[in-house]
């Protein structure tokens, strides 16, 4: 692969994306940043750039609708996709529509950069032994109703024939055992 000279940023938490672009400015990589879908097609459509990282979860369209366009943009393009929302089911849609890499948030620009010189796979990673948790798997399958209703927390809840309370709880919950972890 080719040293990265200039990547896409998108991300619509300017302090994120700002300290991401100054660490990124640091090893001399020029920059575009991006706060949402229409702003990141608008940077795309006047340059040529062949390294994009991108937020799933933005207001308005997700970062996988965002996949797909920059992907009709510019075919060759290398995607990154990160989130504070991870699940086995946005991992899978972020792939199908053509992100190279899926990563969770917190990140750095050291584990972004290594991600892009891993775009071919790993067929040496290490195989978990033990099986999900049941909590592991709740938290997979509230996530992937959450993305299929476009984050919608009522609409998710009706799904999952649950208090929309109870779903922002164990939503709450779970963030805030990331957090500290």
């Amino acid at each position: 692969m080719s040293a990265i000279q200039e990547i896409l940023l998108v991300d619509d938490d300017a302090t994120f994306r700002g300290v991401l672009a100054d660490s990124l400015k640091a090893r001399n990589i020029i920059v575009y940043e991006a706060e949402n879908l229409s702003s990141a097609i608008n940077v795309s459509k006047k340059k040529l750039i062949n390294f994009a990282i991108v937020d799933l979860k933005m207001p308005g369209d997700s970062g996988l609708v965002l996949i797909k366009e920059l992907r009709a943009l510019n075919s060759k393009m290398n995607i990154v996709m990160l989130t504070g929302f991870a699940s086995i089911a946005t991992a899978v849609e972020a792939v199908k529509l053509g992100a190279n890499q899926y990563l969770a948030k917190p990140v750095n620009a050291e584990e972004i950069l290594e991600a892009f010189s891993k775009l071919n796979g790993n067929e040496d990673l290490d195989i978990q032994s033990e099986p999900l948790t049941v909590d592991k798997l709740e938290w997979e399958h509230i996530n992937r109703i959450l993305n299929e209703n476009n984050g919608n927390i009522s609409a998710t809840a009706r799904a999952l024939n649950m208090h929309r309370r109870t779903l922002q709880r164990k939503l709450q919950k779970k963030s805030i055992k990331e957090t500290r972890i």
